[in-house]
């Protein structure tokens, strides 16, 4: 006589089917949309952070399975702890901010013939001096590039002041003689942020600002000069000169064609009591 097999039941095969239903993972996938942090919080990019939700979310993305209820509801969990401990907010996930890139005229060269050591002690004397005027700004160390940084800012006026601040400050730094030079590129736009780090067009723009930049000069883009007050330009004791169109231009990939950069020159006090600016790097 045949017996018919016994049809599964009970609550672990219940559960066992709910996590791999494809209507409730894609529903948890949505609803992960309407929390607070990156609603894709847990790809490679976003978990590439070094606090504990990144951690956790690396950890979840080895061990849990990639089609699962289970997963989602976890990642969902580490999301909204993200956004509490980073202060991530989705909503927008693109707002303005002030892009700042930093970089050491000269370091390549003088490092080779400088050995690590006395390297090691310039950068570490470098960032002694550069990141306190951001951070007491109110900027935030996106990463450390060498002898470079990157910061967010979410004022324009704030982040070319302190930039102001910290390039002045790199002038008294001096090891064995060499005293670097920093050039800055300062750009606003509406950057990505992902886990700890932020991408996108105006990153990529902000860094070639940086690079025009080649004699050690702050340049800051159209964009960010307009969202500058008139009044609160003239109190950062700078002068804007607008970059001239060279005969034969080097292309910069991804930058547009009609993007518009400003060399700020700092104003410097003569005798006899009337202003003059730093010297400008030959167009």
């Amino acid at each position: 006589m045949d017996v018919e097999p016994q049809q599964s039941s009970g609550p672990f095969w219940w559960l066992k089917n709910t996590n791999h239903n494809e209507s409730v993972i894609a529903f948890l996938r949505r609803a992960r949309r309407a929390l607070p942090g990156d609603p894709e919080f847990g790809d490679p990019l976003s978990a590439t952070g070094v606090g504990g939700p990144s951690a956790a979310a690396r950890a979840a993305d080895r061990l849990l399975e990639r089609e699962a209820a289970t997963r989602e509801v976890s990642l969902g969990a580490l999301q909204v702890w993200q956004a509490l401990t980073e202060r991530v907010s989705g909503k927008p996930a693109n707002r303005e901010a002030t892009i700042v890139f930093t970089d050491l005229v000269g370091f390549s060269a003088w490092s080779l013939n400088a050995g690590d050591e006395a390297t090691l002690r310039l950068l570490r004397r470098v960032s002694q001096v550069v990141e306190p005027p951001l951070l007491a700004a109110g900027g935030h160390i996106v990463k450390r590039l060498g002898d470079g940084i990157m910061a967010v800012f979410y004022e324009p006026t704030t982040a070319v002041r302190a930039a102001i601040t910290a390039r002045e400050a790199v002038k008294a730094v001096e090891v064995d003689g060499f005293t670097p030079r920093m050039r800055v590129g300062v750009h606003t736009g509406h950057p990505q942020r992902i886990g700890s780090d932020w991408v996108g067009v105006d990153v990529n723009i902000a860094a070639r600002v940086m690079e025009r930049a080649t004699r050690g000069e702050l340049m800051v883009s159209q964009a960010t000069l307009e969202r500058i007050p008139d009044e609160q330009f003239d109190a950062l004791g700078v002068d804007a000169k607008r970059l001239r169109r060279q005969v034969f231009p080097i292309k910069q990939d991804g930058v547009p064609a009609d993007f518009v950069m400003y060399r700020l020159k700092t104003r410097r006090h003569v005798p006899d009591g009337g202003d003059d600016a730093e010297q400008p790097a030959h167009e």
